[in-house]
């Protein structure tokens, strides 16, 4: 099925948009938003070519229906909320970024996904005056960063990011980049260097270096990809960063292999 929505879909706490056993498509027009809610889980879902919406009334619960402002285009906008998963669905092409996670949002994994022909992927803290975004922590791991992809695999700013095990296949401007003292731990990832062979940078150049802490761990450089080291670091910066154990490397391939939306069939295993 290919549902256009012509509102942001509003999830509440406590709710899963599981897509396995279908063939399911976000797509066309407006996409998901997770506000000041927690315990969230999105599966198995196709979502692209999302569409800035609002300056209308939107539903936002079984009992409200109220204004609402310009939405940016996302294809899953996390905005203050807690405990949030998205696993093993296929994004690309939005209008701005395919996962955001701003205001105040932690405990978030982004894991098993497919990500392609985009240009900002992934930002993850609201503004470099946003100190709240100081107790975010966020874990990115098994995902596949594909073809036509640009910068912001993540972009980071403030908190604890563990980047572990992902396969970066494309990027043009920069893999993971961050301002404002953000802590990222990268373990285990493979990065195959395209024309520009940036695989980590600062947003800015001309930042100071402390300003961003990066921490390598047996990630697989290739085709020139390499790393621009910054920050002192800290054990237990890099401990807060840490959320499980990395697979060598090596395994990439096959540990990615099944990344974005399963093709599940009701009655078999998926």
């Amino acid at each position: 099925m290919v549902i256009t929505l012509k509102q942001e879909l509003i999830m509440n706490s406590f709710k899963t948009i599981d897509g396995r056993g279908a063939n399911v498509h976000i797509a066309g027009g407006a996409c998901i938003t997770i506000q000041f809610v927690t315990n969230i889980i999105i599966h198995g879902l196709h979502i692209h070519g999302c569409k800035p919406t609002g300056n209308a009334m939107v539903r936002s619960s079984p009992s409200h229906y109220g204004w609402r402002t310009m939405a940016d285009g996302d294809a899953i906008s996390i905005f203050g909320s807690s405990h949030v998963w998205v696993d093993h669905c296929s994004l690309s092409n939005c209008a701005d970024g395919l996962v955001d996670a701003v205001m105040g949002s932690t405990a978030i994994t982004i894991s098993n996904n497919y990500f392609t022909n985009h240009n900002e992927v992934m930002l993850l803290g609201h503004s470099d005056s946003y100190t709240r975004d100081k107790g975010m922590q966020v874990t990115i791991a098994f995902n596949h960063f594909g073809e036509g992809l640009i910068q912001r695999m993540p972009r980071c700013r403030h908190g604890s990011f563990h980047v572990v095990n992902n396969d970066y296949t494309h990027w043009i401007m920069y893999a993971i980049g961050g301002s404002s003292d953000p802590t990222i731990n990268s373990q285990g990832n493979r990065y195959v260097a395209p024309r520009n062979p940036f695989a980590k940078e600062s947003r800015d150049s001309l930042r100071r270096v402390e300003e961003l802490e990066l921490e390598v761990g047996g990630d697989l450089l290739l085709n020139g990809a390499f790393f621009i080291p910054s920050g002192a670091g800290a054990a237990a910066s890099y401990a807060r960063a840490s959320s499980l154990g990395a697979k060598s490397s090596s395994m990439i391939g096959s540990i990615t292999s099944t990344a974005g939306a399963l093709l599940c069939r009701v009655g078999s295993k998926c």
